[in-house]
């Protein structure tokens, strides 16, 4: 576990990629940035190339992700067993609930709609965590 001191810019980096989101889909700002890909596929499958990319929806899930791994993986000011505990028992609820989320998207929803799903699955499993995680903590 990262020291609590890490929370705080946790919660900052999310709140700033949820922020940059809500700019880049209601005024789809563009960022062109050359980039390396190690595959990339639109048109023709490509390995190893460069190519100039709008590079905010890449910024907003390296904020989103950074973020949550901050506040996920940082310390309370008092870790006692029991938050321990709670940890354990909300991990184990965001991990069920998130397979059962990614298989019924794998049965019922399908095109561009299920690469949506994937795509907010790479933070939907710290979103489920932190919302178990602060009900199982203040239910107590």
């Amino acid at each position: 576990m990262l020291p609590y001191k890490y929370k705080i810019p946790g919660i900052i980096l999310v709140l700033a990629g949820i922020v940059l989101a809500i700019i880049y889909f209601s005024s789809n700002i563009r960022f062109e940035l050359p980039v390396l890909a190690v595959v990339s596929s639109y048109m023709e499958t490509k390995y190893f190339a460069t190519f100039k990319t709008n590079f905010v929806d890449e910024s907003i899930l390296l904020l989103l992700l950074g973020g949550f791994s901050l506040w996920v993986f940082s310390r309370e000011k008092s870790d006692t067993d029991e938050i321990r505990e709670i940890r354990i028992e909300a991990l184990k609820r965001a991990i069920l609930s998130d397979l059962a989320f990614l298989l019924f998207s794998i049965l019922f929803i399908y095109g561009s709609a299920f690469i949506a799903l994937v795509v907010a699955n790479l933070v939907l499993p710290f979103i489920l965590y932190l919302a178990y995680y602060y009900f199982l903590k203040f239910r107590r």
